[in-house]
């Protein structure tokens, strides 16, 4: 049995019209997200052995913000994350070592909440949206290798706005 943990970064900032898309900071409310989000992982006891982050300097700036929460996972930062679509990103899952035991992906719309549906596709919360700051949490029966559609149990989705 393997876990997977979906989240979406955090609020980000366009105070910056001409700043590059991959540039983008997290807004005052997505650091606020961020802070409620590491204490949910903290008190939920989400301890990834990796995290796959995209190099977006807001999925690095959430990171950064959760980071303290997770114990000591591996954590490797991708540029292939960046606007991958549900399709790169289950392939890149499917790469993930047999030995991980649960693995948390930070990444983007519209390619997260794609591979969510698709992994448990009749889960209400992940049919009405996924916004900033959402995270989304799967069991999964069978190898990484092996991931696939309608392949896992959503066991926890929570936005940050719903937390205390």
């Amino acid at each position: 049995m393997h876990e997977l943990h979906l989240l979406r970064h955090a609020k980000s900032s366009w105070d910056e019209p001409g700043l590059p898309d991959h540039e983008r900071s997290l807004a005052p409310r997505g650091r606020k997200a961020a802070k409620k989000l590491a204490r949910y992982l903290r008190d939920q006891e989400v301890r990834p052995d990796l995290v796959l982050c995209s190099s977006a300097r807001r999925t690095r700036e959430t990171l950064e913000r959760i980071r303290s929460s997770l114990g000591e996972p591996v954590v490797e930062i991708e540029d292939g994350l960046y606007g991958a679509g549900s399709d790169d990103l289950l392939a890149r899952l499917r790469g993930v070592p047999e030995g991980v035991g649960s693995a948390l992906l930070i990444g983007h719309n519209p390619g997260l909440q794609d591979l969510a549906l698709a992994l448990a596709p009749s889960e209400p919360p992940l049919t009405a949206r996924f916004p900033t700051g959402a995270l989304a949490s799967f069991a999964l029966a069978g190898p990484w290798a092996q991931l696939g559609e309608a392949q896992a149990e959503l066991t926890a989705y929570v936005v940050p706005r719903e937390l205390p």
